[in-house]
């Protein structure tokens, strides 16, 4: 006699322990849960929610581990335009105020690159 199968056994086996481990995320909400008209409808909500929650958890964190790297990269920025400008005052030597706005335009293209 044909037996049909659950429609997660033709997930392959990584989506199919996933979606276990969310069916079972829901489970200390089923008092929830089963007071919905349509419970399956609500446990899919509940599952969103739960994958939500663990989404802004982990932006949070990747959040904070960002913060000291942009504080590296600027203060490189800032070493990186003192050492063109000392390369480019040193080459140019300006004698006078224009002479030294010209440096500081040419040390402002540089730092593009």
């Amino acid at each position: 006699m044909f037996r049909k199968r659950d429609w997660k056994e033709y997930l392959p086996e990584e989506i199919r322990e996933k979606v276990k481990k969310a069916i079972e995320e829901t489970l200390p909400y089923s008092c929830a849960i089963i007071q919905s008209k349509d419970s399956r409808i609500a446990q899919l909500w509940v599952a969103i929610a739960l994958l939500k929650k663990e989404l802004e958890e982990k932006s949070k964190l990747i959040e904070i581990a960002v913060k000291p790297w942009k504080s590296i990269v600027e203060m490189g920025e800032i070493e990186k335009k003192r050492t063109i400008e000392k390369i480019v005052t040193d080459l140019l030597q300006p004698k006078d105020k224009e002479q030294k706005e010209i440096v500081d335009k040419l040390v402002e293209s540089l730092m593009k690159f």
